[in-house]
């Protein structure tokens, strides 16, 4: 079985802003430009490594000018991202200058973090791993291959009680509880794929969506064989599943926990080089076909939110 996270999508309140802190501060490489498939008034915009491999990707929906989103129960509480430890200099260095919001280095779970925040307030976290260096990495423009983020980390959830969630990491996507930090449980995949950790909060506030936000965590199924595979074992849970959605670069289904916190699993093809060639990844908007008819005004829309009439 496929084990861990596909990819974390977050809401974002400004294009620019987010193509310029993701993209030049961070140095991910924008692998697609596209709209939310529902609400097509909204950019869809994917950052990952070189080929926007499963593990690496963030995502965001830009919602023009979105008021602020409020940490509660049913949300994730901060997504780390793996760096190689030794470039936590280059790291600390690159947020000042470009004056990032960041808090002094703290230890979870043994490993050495440095929280910080993006533009629209979304927690965020670099975790220092030894050896990720000699792996690759992606080479942008402002951010060398050396010191380059390689992934998602881990994603920590905010839930009420931490045990229904933690049947569904164990019984449906084979997790198993690894280590207990204070009040976070940590759930690992048998491989080095990205950990879900779980903080109960109890009778806490409810999140309440908006910019800087997370909208959903996406695990990963080898193929669609798989994604059913899983499927089955939600409904066998009594959860909700939506149908298959044809998302261009996966297939996937969408549930909601009981905790609050919105799940999809996603297929790792056909990938993101189905619509663009490697060299010219993130370079134009694209569309899925069912909205390529309304190409003119979906561009409109997008320049002028206010202006998008679907029928």
């Amino acid at each position: 079985m496929t084990q861990g996270i596909h990819h974390i999508t977050a809401n974002s309140g400004n294009l620019d802003r987010t193509l310029d802190f993701y993209g030049r501060v961070l140095g991910r490489r924008l692998v697609k430009k596209t709209v939310n498939f529902e609400e097509p008034s909204a950019y869809h915009l994917y950052f990952g490594d070189e080929t926007g491999n499963p593990g690496s990707i963030l995502t965001f929906f830009v919602w023009h000018d979105a008021a602020p989103g409020r940490l509660g129960i049913g949300e994730a509480q901060d997504v780390g991202l793996a760096v190689p430890r030794q470039s936590f200099g280059f790291w600390m260095h690159r947020f000042i200058q470009n004056g990032v919001s960041f808090s002094p280095f703290e230890k979870r779970f043994g490993e050495t973090v440095l929280p910080f925040r993006d533009p629209d307030g979304l927690r965020l976290a670099l975790v220092g791993i030894d050896g990720l260096e000699m792996g690759p990495g992606f080479d942008s423009t402002d951010v060398p291959a050396e010191h380059a983020v390689r992934g998602i980390h881990n994603v920590t959830l905010l839930i009420d009680r931490s045990e229904p969630t933690a049947d569904i990491l164990q019984a449906v996507f084979g997790y198993r509880k690894a280590a207990v930090d204070g009040h976070v449980q940590r759930y690992a995949g048998s491989n080095s794929d990205a950990m879900v950790d779980l903080r109960a909060a109890g009778d806490f506030l409810p999140a309440r969506a908006g910019a800087g936000s997370v909208d959903h965590i996406a695990f990963r199924a080898g193929d669609l064989a798989e994604l059913r595979a899983l499927t089955e074992r939600l409904s066998a849970m009594g959860l909700d599943v939506t149908e298959e959605k044809d998302r261009t670069y996966f297939k996937s289904v969408y549930f909601r926990t009981s905790g609050g916190v919105l799940f999809e699993i996603a297929t790792d093809g056909p990938g993101f080089g189905v619509d663009e060639e490697l060299d010219r990844l993130g370079t134009g908007l694209k569309l899925p076909a069912a909205l390529e008819p309304r190409r003119k005004l979906i561009e409109s829309s997008l320049r002028d939110p206010a202006s998008l009439i679907l029928v």
